[in-house]
């Protein structure tokens, strides 16, 4: 009777454990934190920087979206926007994107301006070729839109349309707005208040003296040396959601 009523104790102890297991409040905290970890890491791909392996990972031709790679740049993205010549928005998304190469050349140029109280405020970058051929069809001029047969640089990741901007944000005199379709915009011309000829003078010797050339009609565009080299692109840019 002795040994039954033992046996019978440890029986109704090891059932009583096998039926606590399954709600385990440890487990259910080890659940809870698989989640939050999900939906942190979700969080942290769509609003933060390329992490360190991803950027070692990229080839210069690789492109970027550079708010990604660096947050001291300024922008302000036209054609994400109706305020262009264009009169409409033709980008579904206001990041500007370029080849790796081009990005690590103007965080060169913005370390130089930003020593200096100033940095880029970029108005394109990335430009796909099917908005080049409309806006070739709406103002076929090769001084100031490229003709789409040999795609410009802003379709081959490597041209910028910028300006500069004091601390507080305030953009440079530069003499004209951006795609001001003229010869007041040209490099050449002259008659501008002095401000505004130092103002282009310091754009175009910082970005020239670190790997970017100019066109004479446009005071805003700048190249990447040697950006011929890549194909001209036509991929639509995903927003971040």
């Amino acid at each position: 009777m002795k040994y039954n009523l033992i046996l019978l104790l440890v029986l109704v102890s090891c059932s009583s454990k096998e039926k606590k297991k399954p709600v385990s409040s440890e487990r259910l905290i080890q659940d809870t934190v698989v989640i939050d970890v999900k939906k942190i890491k979700k969080e942290i791909i769509n609003s933060t920087y390329y992490s360190k392996t991803e950027l070692a990972h990229f080839h210069d031709s690789t492109f970027v979206v550079l708010k990604k790679i660096d947050s001291t740049f300024e922008y302000e993205m036209k054609y994400a926007t109706s305020d262009n010549f264009l009169k409409e928005k033709v980008y579904d998304c206001d990041d500007c994107l370029v080849r790796y190469k081009t990005a690590k050349q103007l965080l060169i140029v913005n370390d130089s301006f930003k020593k200096i109280g100033y940095k880029i405020k970029f108005f394109d970058c990335y430009r796909p070729l099917s908005i080049q051929k409309k806006m070739w069809k709406i103002y076929p001029d090769k001084r100031y839109v490229a003709n789409p047969s040999k795609g410009s640089n802003h379709n081959r990741g490597s041209a910028v349309d910028i300006t500069l901007v004091d601390s507080l944000k305030n953009e440079l005199d530069m003499g004209t707005e951006f795609d001001f379709f003229g010869r007041k915009a040209h490099h050449a011309y002259q008659n501008l208040p002095l401000n505004v000829l130092k103002n282009r003078k310091l754009l175009k010797s910082v970005m020239e003296a670190n790997g970017f050339w100019s066109i004479t009609s446009e005071w805003w565009h700048y190249n990447l040396a040697k950006s011929y080299r890549y194909k001209v692109s036509n991929f639509k840019t995903e927003c971040d959601n």
